[in-house]
């Protein structure tokens, strides 16, 4: 067994924590395994692409969510630590609306599947943050939806000691109000 997993207040939520190895010479853990993840998390989602973002403390990236071919993810932190985010955005689910907060560091190396279906983001909480991230589907700019990062509606009470770096686009997210959800 190289993982333990976590159960999150939303059921289809994960926290995925590795058996880490260290023999004084360094740390060693196994960071994905397709069997494993099948046998312990979900099955039927095969992964297509990897991203890696770098951010400086304060920036806050999201909510973002494709609309049409939604994106499951698999996150995880290298370097730094961050908070990151999902909320529910599927009419059918019993926790439709409701949100998750995890936070993730290069330290702890545990990691985060979010499925198809919520929206995301983080905000960077150490000087510098590199985050990668494995997603079941490619992106498709044309499809991608951003809700606002702050809507009270939604509460996400997000780690921050100083108000966040945000872009342009995520400042101008819609209400969860007025998103189109699944």
């Amino acid at each position: 067994m190289t993982i333990q997993v976590m159960h999150t207040a939303i059921r289809d939520v994960k926290l995925i924590a590795p058996l880490i190895s260290s023999d004084g010479s360094g740390v060693f853990f196994e960071s994905f395994d397709q069997s494993e993840f099948e046998e312990k998390i979900i099955r039927g989602y095969t992964f297509v692409q990897d991203h890696h973002w770098v951010s400086a403390r304060h920036v806050l990236r999201g909510m973002h969510y494709q609309l049409q071919r939604p994106q499951g993810k698999l996150v995880r932190v290298v370097v730094g630590e961050i908070f990151y985010a999902a909320i529910d955005l599927r009419r059918w689910s019993p926790t439709f609306g409701r949100w998750i907060g995890a936070r993730l560091s290069a330290s702890n190396c545990q990691q985060l599947w979010i499925p198809p279906g919520f929206a995301h983001g983080w905000v960077v909480l150490s000087d510098v943050a590199e985050l990668l991230c494995k997603t079941t589907e490619r992106s498709h700019p044309e499809h991608e939806r951003t809700l606002l990062w702050n809507d009270p509606d939604i509460g996400v009470a997000w780690e921050l000691d100083e108000p966040p770096i945000v872009s342009r686009n995520d400042a101008a997210g819609v209400s969860f109000s007025m998103s189109e959800i699944y």
